[in-house]
């Protein structure tokens, strides 16, 4: 027996829509009978220049299949702009029902030759933009007392990796926001999770691939359509996930993952309190056992995509 998902009709808001993972989950959530903004400023990896082909293309594949859609080039990290986003899913469809924040741009460095302006134009595009559409669709969502949020998070934050800390920082951002967004908005029936998607896009195709055995991981990661991510995303935004809210999950080809959330681990105690001396000596020996290693994502997912 099928499951109705029961996304016919409803209106979902997509950002960066106009590729990669973000058009491979707006034609899942048109297939699955949404209606569909998408939202796409057309700029680069890094940000820059910027034109409304590719959300046009997507509007295209999406009309062809005999889907609706509407397009908005507003940008995700400007507040009044985000709310034109979420304007232009009540003006085109007269309601929303699901929010995918999936816009980013990439400003790799090593941290300590990392540009400031570098680190603000991707906290403002991932994190700050994921908090102005969300806060934008707050107002709809309660007012109906409904609504879904999928946020995309990374195993870069959740994890870690070399060169990242400004995307890395805001993905792990967006994994708090998301958990106080399912926290504060519960009481309306709003529900908010997270994806860390695994995929071979533009944000990805920069991975050195200079050694055979770089060549080869580069190769088996190509496997990872973008596509591969949208199943998850329109689970998370249909009645069937109505149950789930405040998660973090991962996509891997045909491998899902649920992730787990701080929490505490080991801990020590000591009569009359600690001093850094006690703690040298009683308590790091005893903590040291529960501490993380300095692991990178692909010391986690050390095996190949299944």
């Amino acid at each position: 027996m099928s499951i109705d998902l029961g996304l016919r009709d409803k209106v979902v808001i997509v950002t960066g829509a106009g590729g990669g993972i973000g058009r491979g989950i707006a034609l899942a959530m048109a297939r699955a009978g949404a209606r569909v903004v998408i939202n796409d400023i057309g700029v680069s990896l890094g940000g820059e220049g910027g034109s409304s082909s590719p959300a046009e293309e997507t509007r295209s594949l999406i009309e062809s299949a005999g889907g609706q859609a509407a397009i908005s080039t507003d940008s995700v990290s400007d507040w009044d702009s985000a709310r034109k986003i979420v304007q232009c899913a009540l003006d085109s469809f007269g309601r929303v029902d699901a929010v995918v924040n999936n816009a980013g741009i990439l400003r790799d460095a090593i941290f300590h030759k990392m540009d400031p302006g570098d680190w603000k134009s991707v906290i403002d595009v991932h994190l700050n933009g994921s908090f102005y559409v969300s806060r934008a669709a707050a107002e709809p969502f309660r007012a109906q007392e409904s609504g879904a949020f999928v946020h995309m998070t990374s195993a870069s934050g959740l994890i870690g990796n070399f060169g990242q800390a400004n995307y890395s920082a805001a993905k792990l951002g967006i994994a708090a926001l998301s958990k106080s967004i399912a926290l504060d908005m519960k009481r309306y029936n709003v529900r908010s999770n997270c994806i860390a998607p695994f995929a071979w896009s533009r944000m990805t195709d920069s991975i050195p691939a200079s050694t055979p055995e770089e060549q080869a991981r580069v190769e088996r990661m190509k496997r990872m359509t973008p596509e591969t991510n949208a199943p998850l995303a329109v689970f998370l935004a249909s009645d069937a996930a109505r149950e789930v809210t405040g998660q973090i999950f991962a996509a891997r080809l045909n491998e899902l993952f649920l992730f787990g959330q701080p929490r505490p681990v080991r801990s020590v105690h000591a009569d009359g309190g600690w001093t850094p001396e006690t703690i040298a000596e009683r308590a790091l020996p005893a903590l040291r056992a529960g501490m993380t290693p300095l692991d990178r994502s692909g010391d986690v997912f050390s095996w190949d995509p299944i």
